[in-house]
């Protein structure tokens, strides 16, 4: 069986493996955003209660920034058949490779398999999960009424899910070869824990409270995922004067008076420099630029230098102004250097400049196609402009190609 993974953009649908018997195995996006949430409906297939859930789930709206996967069973042809195990007899929950152990016969209630990974549906989810890298993973079962304390969960994120459906928190004991072992084991950091629902089927208030709680569960994620890189501060003076001037210029191009940024776009800079320290006496200076002869000067939130050291030199709270048409709504990132493969080479810099993106990404909510280079300013939805000689105004670095190197790699 090829291992296929085929995106269909139009359906945001997501064919991930097929089953022992031939079935697809599918996973449904729902909103766009750097923070991914699978939510797995059945891996048992006498347990499908959380199949209501997941139907619950694809008609609502995510948090901004936030990535739902929903996968109604890793096991359709356990459910084809009412069988906990899948179609080679195997309990696929006892098939992943965390402290896997064999033993038993096919359709014994807890058959590991004759190996870990042995069946084709583990090993989907195994590329599934390794593709996605989830933030938060929720896998529903049936029927101990009960929410998991999984070793290396983030208690506080399931502790809050279980108040939330009035279901307790229990530790239950560490099995062999499970999803969730697996998961938080080969991915600190990240969350995949086990939701036991009650026996038979799930109420349609019940299934509305777990969709409510996993749709709470994902700004934790978010706060879970981001882990802020080292950032050094080298501020830039922006005192009063300064920010009167951002005001003064808001007014001017976007209306309203205000030096106070609201980020909805991140767009990607070089300096056309060799240095550091001559980028940041530019941004420092507060001289009227060369191209508009007004003031603010130009600046930048952050510089990423060669060696990987990123420097902040503006508080997010603020405009700075390095983007026509998007400084009210966008932080600018430069980095040390002359053009975009420059940096796309360096493997220190690219690295640095990549987790300080993806922290921004997950603190703001910001979209992958909403990280834009320079040249893209125009064709950002929430590029604006006043000043009519202005609005068709952009710059050449970080190409549309280049860009999409970049964001693929996010």
């Amino acid at each position: 069986m090829p291992r296929v993974l085929a995106l269909a953009a139009a359906t945001a649908s997501l064919v991930f493996g097929h089953s022992a018997d031939h079935r697809p195995l599918r996973a449904e996006r729902v909103g766009e955003g750097p923070v991914k949430v699978l939510v797995v409906g059945s891996i048992h297939g006498n347990e499908t209660a959380g199949h209501a859930v997941i139907s619950r789930l694809h008609s609502s709206t995510p948090p901004a920034g936030v990535e739902l996967w929903l996968v109604d069973t890793v096991n359709p042809d356990g459910v084809r058949r009412g069988t906990r195990q899948n179609a080679r007899g195997v309990d696929l929950n006892r098939n992943f490779g965390r402290r896997w152990a064999g033993g038993g016969r096919a359709f014994d209630t807890y058959f590991p398999g004759r190996s870990a990974f042995s069946e084709q549906e583990s090993r989907a989810v195994r590329r599934l999960v390794r593709r996605l890298h989830p933030a938060v993973t929720v896998w529903y079962h049936q029927h101990m009424r009960l929410v998991n304390l999984s070793d290396g969960v983030d208690r506080r994120v399931v502790r809050a899910y279980a108040r939330r459906v009035g279901l307790p928190t229990r530790q239950l004991p560490r099995y062999h070869g499970t999803a969730t072992g697996w998961q938080n084991h080969t991915f600190p950091g990240t969350n995949a824990f086990v939701v036991e629902l009650p026996a038979g089927p799930l109420s349609a208030a019940s299934a509305r409270r777990h969709a409510r709680a996993v749709l709470a569960a994902a700004p934790s994620a978010a706060a879970a995922s981001a882990t802020r890189p080292h950032i050094v501060w080298r501020r830039i003076p922006f005192g009063a004067k300064r920010r009167a001037q951002t005001r003064a210029y808001a007014k001017r191009h976007y209306g309203t008076s205000t030096d106070r940024l609201r980020p909805k776009v991140i767009v990607e800079h070089y300096t056309v420099s060799s240095t550091f320290s001559s980028a940041w006496n530019t941004f420092a200076s507060n001289a009227p630029d060369v191209e508009l002869h007004e003031r603010p000067g130009v600046c930048s939130h952050f510089i990423v230098d060669k060696d990987g050291t990123i420097y902040q030199l503006v508080s997010l709270r603020y405009i700075c102004r390095h983007t026509v048409g998007l400084n009210d709504r966008a932080i600018g990132i430069e980095h040390v250097g002359y053009s975009d493969a420059e940096i796309l080479g360096r493997p220190k810099q690219l690295r640095a400049s990549l987790r300080l993106t993806r922290w921004l990404q997950a603190r703001y909510g910001i979209r992958t196609k909403d990280v834009i280079g320079h040249s893209e300013s125009l064709s950002s939805p929430y590029h604006h402009e006043r000043v009519a000689r202005l609005r068709t105004q952009t710059h050449g670095d970080w190409t549309h190609a280049d860009m999409r190197r970049y964001r693929a790699k996010l």
